[in-house]
């Protein structure tokens, strides 16, 4: 990504390369000519806000990256970015806080766009037996938590599989939005990787659908798929981010434990 202090239209230029398009066919979806196009990106005009908009939405620039080109254009920020916790953000709060407790018994949590934890249901609590304080403590990333040698990784039964796959979603996370932070993420990863085989990137991104988390637990082997759900249409730089991270039974096994774990939890006060 362009420094904070880069032109817009180099920002824009950046994203529009990043997204692999050519200024005349985003110059077509954006319904701009492409010679304004061309002006914009090497600074000869200036883009109005609505040009920001056409084009960023046209390039599918994540809302705090929106923030950045406003900045650079000498315009305020468009997007807030609010903490979930805030009463701003009170009914989408509630809408994560339905999922998650709509989703026991099985595990499911909310995590930013760095993969910090920001809510996690009961049986996501499950994960968390054995794991070392300093890792527990906020803010709590859930990747570190997962492939740290002291977390979950000496109880993936597949670590080399499931490390490869975690790998890829950061590297794609990070190609989606251009976030600095998800470099550092991205470095951290791969130190608990150190082994060739887990560094393998020879699946498609439609394969990931079906790579579980296969966890060794007293009660045996569990295996988990997952799948994730965004806000549709948000307009905050939070909501933006959040992602709803849903694990389900991979077998009949897991699923016939976590019945079993259902029933006989104890009962709230």
């Amino acid at each position: 990504m362009p420094p904070l202090d880069a032109p817009a239209g180099s920002m824009l230029r950046e994203w529009r390369v990043r997204r692999r398009r050519s200024q005349l066919d985003l110059a077509l979806g954006a319904d701009v000519s492409p010679r304004h196009i061309s002006f914009v990106e090497t600074g000869r005009a200036q883009p109005s806000r609505d040009m920001i908009d056409r084009l960023c939405d046209e390039l599918d620039v994540p809302l705090r990256s929106r923030n950045d080109v406003y900045l650079a254009a000498g315009y305020a920020p468009r997007h807030r970015e609010t903490p979930l916790s805030t009463a701003t953000l009170a009914a989408a709060r509630r809408a994560v806080d339905l999922v998650l407790a709509g989703h026991e018994p099985f595990p499911a949590m909310a995590v930013d766009g760095r993969w910090t934890l920001l809510a996690a249901n009961a049986a996501a609590g499950a994960f968390l037996d054995g794991v070392p304080d300093q890792l527990r403590e906020p803010p709590v990333n859930v990747l570190r938590l997962t492939l740290h040698p002291d977390g979950l990784a000496a109880r993936i039964a597949n670590l080399a599989e499931w490390g490869a796959h975690v790998r890829r979603r950061v590297r794609r996370q990070l190609d989606r939005t251009g976030d600095p932070a998800l470099v550092d993420l991205l470095a951290e990863v791969e130190s608990y990787l150190p082994h060739p085989e887990h560094r393998r990137d020879d699946r498609s991104p439609a394969s990931d659908a079906v790579v579980p988390l296969r966890l060794a637990t007293p009660q045996g082997e569990l295996a988990f798929l997952y799948t994730m759900t965004v806000f549709g249409s948000p307009r905050d730089v939070t909501l933006d981010e959040v992602a709803i991270e849903s694990f389900f039974p991979a077998d009949d096994a897991t699923a016939a434990v976590l019945g079993v774990t259902r029933q006989t939890a104890p009962a709230g006060p």
